[in-house]
């Protein structure tokens, strides 16, 4: 297994300057825990590769096969799929490094839409949940402008740090009836162990959302999420401890703690 190292921020900011000059590309944003100061030393350098119109993949395959350690594959947008849209999975000088595609007048779209209070949810592999299209002002919110050659990238993410009080009530709303609806299913077959886990998961999902939009804070992927709720003003007592908890319990007991979960974080109990 390959040695895992980190990588220096001029190497980084050099990097993005080198994405940024390929045709298409409308600036470079670095997210995840690298752009938010939680990361670990081999954590991903995750790069948003924030696009408009034809983009010059062949450009970024030769500038991949430059610097990266070993030849990958880069895909043309919507190659991971209709929501992650596409990008490159590199190790360069042994730090792994994510390209990842961002349509910036999708993104756009997305953040005009989650300040009215609409969000859609899609289907996408890697987010057993469905990817929330408000992740996309989210990941902007909380990354952090690499490479702005116009300064359009800059200027989005300027208007999405004020995180949007409609989609907030919005998300609540949604939890408010689909949480309850979710268990009721679930408790007509409590001995189909897989849907009763795949209906828990859902609804522990909904609050996290949930209790994120009633904080005022994006919450943009599923990982981690559980852990960052419970550290939310507002939320119920050792809210993520009963949480995991769920998936460890009889399905009976665990339906009946999940609602009493509910109603403790929306305020329905």
């Amino acid at each position: 297994m390959d040695r895992i190292t980190d990588l220096s921020t001029a190497a980084v900011t050099g990097l993005a300057a080198e994405l940024a000059a390929v045709d298409g590309v409308v600036g470079v944003c670095l997210g995840g825990s690298r752009a938010r100061g939680t990361h670990r030393p081999d954590s991903d350098h995750d790069l948003g590769l924030y696009y408009r119109g034809p983009l010059d993949t062949g450009a970024l395959r030769t500038l991949a096969a430059e610097v990266a350690d070993r030849p990958v594959e880069v895909t043309e947008p919507g190659g991971w799929g209709p929501w992650v849209d596409g990008g490159a999975w590199l190790t360069v000088g042994g730090a792994r490094v994510d390209w990842i595609y961002r349509d910036v007048d999708r993104v756009r779209r997305c953040w005009d839409e989650a300040r009215a209070g609409r969000y859609e949810t899609g289907i996408q592999a890697g987010h057993p949940l469905g990817f929330a299209s408000h992740a996309y002002p989210g990941e902007l919110a909380l990354g952090r402008v690499l490479a702005d050659p116009t300064g359009e990238l800059s200027r989005l993410r300027a208007e999405t740090a004020a995180y949007p009080p409609a989609l907030g009530e919005a998300l609540v709303a949604a939890a408010r009836w689909e949480a309850p609806f979710t268990l009721a299913n679930a408790a007509k077959a409590p001995h189909d162990t897989t849907y009763v886990h795949g209906c828990l998961f859902r609804v522990v999902g909904l609050l996290a959302q949930a209790l994120h939009g009633r904080a005022g804070c994006w919450l943009i992927n599923e990982k981690g999420a559980v852990d960052a709720a419970g550290r939310l003003p507002g939320a119920p007592e050792r809210f993520a401890e009963r949480a995991h908890g769920l998936f460890r319990t009889d399905a009976r007991a665990a339906l009946a703690l999940a609602a009493e979960l509910t109603g403790e974080a929306l305020g329905t109990g």
